[in-house]
């Protein structure tokens, strides 16, 4: 499973928090972003690595899916956390240089909380739908057939 969809939940929580505060996009939101990239593919790696072993184990996919988020919600939960209350001096921050580390910590802040929230719920959700759709495709209900006149194939 891709961990895109992750990473749109934490930009998501990144501009929602910076439009909260009043902040613009900039150069430090961007390097925030890149940072919740990795944190958010973390995440989802974590659970969807769990349920593949699962699956291996002879579950099904939904089985296997709650299964390693059950599993894995504490350690995501803690990281998580660590991580936010981690940023918050930057959200607070005052004095000299304080607007580029505000734009940093509260992209970061807010994207952490979007990921934990929403990444934590729609992951397991993500990963059985991609697993019913591969094996539909694999048992040959999603074959697409060859267009009236297309030669290609011939």
């Amino acid at each position: 499973m891709r961990s895109c969809s992750l990473c749109r939940w934490a930009v998501l929580g990144a501009m929602a928090a910076l439009g909260l505060r009043h902040i613009d996009n900039n150069l430090y939101t961007q390097v925030g972003l890149v940072l919740l990239v990795g944190l958010a593919a973390k995440n989802g790696i974590l659970i969807v690595e769990f349920a593949r072993q699962m699956r291996s184990q002879g579950m099904t996919a939904r089985e296997a899916a709650v299964e390693a988020a059950r599993l894995r919600i504490r350690p995501i939960l803690m990281t998580s956390f660590a991580f936010i209350i981690g940023v918050l001096p930057l959200v607070m921050a005052t004095g000299a240089g304080a607007v580029s580390r505000q734009a940093l910590g509260t992209a970061v802040f807010g994207g952490m909380l979007g990921v934990t929230f929403l990444g934590i719920n729609f992951t397991p959700a993500l990963y059985v739908l991609l697993q019913g759709r591969k094996a539909r495709h694999e048992a040959g209900g999603n074959v697409q057939h060859d267009a009236p006149g297309d030669t290609r194939n011939s």
